[in-house]
């Protein structure tokens, strides 16, 4: 199993792109918090980066920065120009949009705009392992990220059949690409278990947790699977993934049983023995305990959210009850 493969399917990533910068000398743009992640792509110039906490980044030509929880943040070639405040970053017209803003004085920058979006929350874990500032700068072999950004600029740039999915796929893969760039960039005990599945021996236990999240999952078994001692296992485990084993494996079993409740009609029971509970109500009060819901509710709610029908109700009793 591809771990990650399996989390960024799950989640549902998508995006597009929003604004085209064509910027001249001096400027300054402002950018609202937003519920989701934006990135900036330096196509020309340079730019300076500020979040309100008051952290700066100097971008250069080639440069990309994901800001990973949609903070308000500002951009600018000199702080003391009169900002814009782009206001309408979620207009309703899909189209690619060019603004032109600061003075006519070199040297001018352009810079791309666009958001990633995940619309199953629950999964949103991969986004909040990121730190809230991403900064990927140029690289020699950055060749990839030019040739998407280049392709999903021409593919905003005329109305055609498709073009939502076209630009939202393009989208996903400028993401799976930024996320490779930053794991291989990660030192030990860095970026939870995003960072340890590249680990010899974590690696490999993270992948059975995943593969059979019911299995009964113990520190000296798993440690004798991957060739460590219990006592060394659980040590390298908690210092590389960020949690112990059996809070992982908890985590890893409500995370599976959400999944199977939003996209299948298996019954409650059902869904409690294939992610390892004998009993409907022992999985019912620790799924309320993590996410704050019955099954059954939580159920109901991602149907609702997603415009499918409800089932009976009679699940939705049943978990109840058990609560």
């Amino acid at each position: 199993m591809d771990i990650l493969a399996q989390m960024l399917d799950r989640i549902r990533l998508g995006g597009t792109l929003l604004f085209h910068f064509e910027l001249g000398h001096p400027w300054h743009l402002e950018l609202p918090a937003r519920p989701y992640a934006l990135f900036h792509y330096v196509s020309r110039g340079s730019a300076t980066l500020a979040l309100e906490r008051g952290q700066e980044t100097q971008m250069t030509e080639g440069d990309l920065v994901v800001i990973t929880r949609g903070e308000p943040h500002v951009f600018y070639s000199d702080r003391r120009a009169k900002p814009l405040r782009i206001i309408d970053i979620d207009r309703a017209s899909s189209r690619f949009g060019v603004i032109r803003h600061g003075g006519r004085v070199k040297p001018r920058s352009t810079m791309i705009c666009g958001n990633f979006t995940v619309s199953r929350p629950l999964f949103g874990s991969v986004l909040e392992l990121l730190p809230p500032v991403l900064l990927l700068k140029r690289t020699t072999d950055g060749g990839w990220l030019e040739a998407i950004l280049r392709r999903m600029v021409s593919e905003s740039a005329l109305e055609r059949p498709g073009q939502r999915v076209a630009l939202s796929k393009l989208t996903e893969v400028l993401f799976v690409e930024v996320l490779r760039s930053w794991i291989s960039s990660l030192g030990p005990g860095q970026g939870g278990w995003l960072g340890a599945i590249s680990d010899p021996h974590i690696g490999p236990a993270l992948k059975l947790i995943h593969e059979n999240p019911e299995r009964p999952w113990t520190l000296s078994g798993l440690g004798r699977r991957v060739g460590l001692g219990r006592s060394a296992f659980s040590a390298r485990f908690t210092k590389l993934v960020g949690k112990s084993v059996q809070r992982y494996v908890i985590e890893r079993r409500m995370a599976e049983a959400a999944f199977l409740l939003e996209t299948s009609d298996e019954s409650i029971a059902r869904i409690a023995s294939q992610v390892g509970y004998e009993t409907a109500a022992a999985f019912s009060k620790l799924f309320h305990r993590h996410h704050g819901q019955s099954p059954g509710r939580y159920r109901a709610a991602r149907r609702a959210d997603a415009g499918r029908p409800p089932l009976d109700g009679s699940e939705l009793q049943i978990s109840d009850r058990l609560r």
